[in-house]
């Protein structure tokens, strides 16, 4: 266990994670993280839902920390990075898009390992063919799905992310596949042992906190981010004070700076929050 915090520490804008940070496995917010967001929003210390789904599936988790009416509560990250909402103007203020042959040649590897890619708007899982990961996607983030039978034409619309979901082992090999054919290019990696993400460049949720925060005038002295995985590396390594869950992988407790006293089960964000920063 990382050392605690031994004095309060100076914060001005906190980014959560929601899967396995904080929300539970049932996929709710405990009332003990709610009412203490509650009490660092009403202080003026800014509270960023930063998650890798869209905007649309982020809201009932807005919705349920009641906060979006302050000013300290109406930014949130989506898409692992790729985009930030301003619920207040209700529209984007920040949104990168996978260059269009980045998303081809992922697709077209993808389905030399029999695998289906699915792309993303703020409402819709977009798919090739029904099957049974959209639909385990569909039940995680509540959006809709739908089938495009022309798929590598539609993707030249531009989107922010690709998923691309399966078996583990096989995910491993097409992401060593792919990191070796984009380089710098593209950010690969898995959000879930069974999601593999392709996102534009240098993009991730610790670069859409600081370009917030620099939006907002907050130093990157004065930013905190709480995550458990590896799509939540960037944000933990990029904030002052990068936080992983006890929960979370072991590499991202080595990169933090700290690590929770208690899960994401037992609301370990708003006991850290609470014991530490207010």
């Amino acid at each position: 266990m990382k050392n605690v915090p031994t004095a309060k520490l100076p914060v001005k804008i906190i980014a959560l994670d929601l899967d396995d940070t904080l929300l539970r496995k049932d996929l709710t917010i405990g009332d003990k993280n709610v009412s203490v967001l509650q009490r660092a929003a009403a202080l003026g210390i800014f509270i960023v839902i930063c998650s890798g789904r869209t905007e649309n599936a982020i809201l009932p988790y807005v919705r349920r920390l009641d906060i979006a009416g302050l000013q300290a509560g109406r930014y949130v990250i989506a898409s692992n990075g790729a985009s930030v909402y301003d619920l207040h103007k209700r529209c984007q203020i920040y949104n990168r898009l996978v260059d269009y042959d980045v998303l081809l040649h992922a697709n077209e590897e993808a389905k030399k390992l029999g695998l289906l890619s699915q792309v993303y708007d703020a409402s819709t899982i977009y798919v090739p063919e029904d099957n049974k990961w959209a639909r385990r996607d569909v039940e995680l983030s509540k959006l809709q799905m739908q089938v495009v039978p022309d798929f590598e034409k539609f993707i030249k619309r531009g989107f922010a992310k690709m998923v691309i979901p399966g078996e583990p082992e096989i995910l491993q090999q097409l992401q060593t596949t792919l990191k070796n054919d984009f380089g710098q290019r593209a950010v690969v990696f898995t959000s879930k042992p069974y999601f593999l993400e392709v996102l534009p460049s240098n993009c991730g949720k610790g670069e859409a906190l600081m370009w917030l925060s620099s939006r907002l005038g907050i130093a990157q002295e004065e930013t905190m981010g709480f995550g458990d995985s590896m799509n939540d590396e960037s944000m933990i390594r990029l904030a002052k004070y990068g936080v992983a869950m006890s929960n979370g992988l072991d590499y991202i407790q080595k990169v933090a700076a700290y690590v929770t006293e208690k899960s994401n089960e037992e609301d370990g964000v708003g006991d850290f929050i609470d014991k530490y920063v207010l």
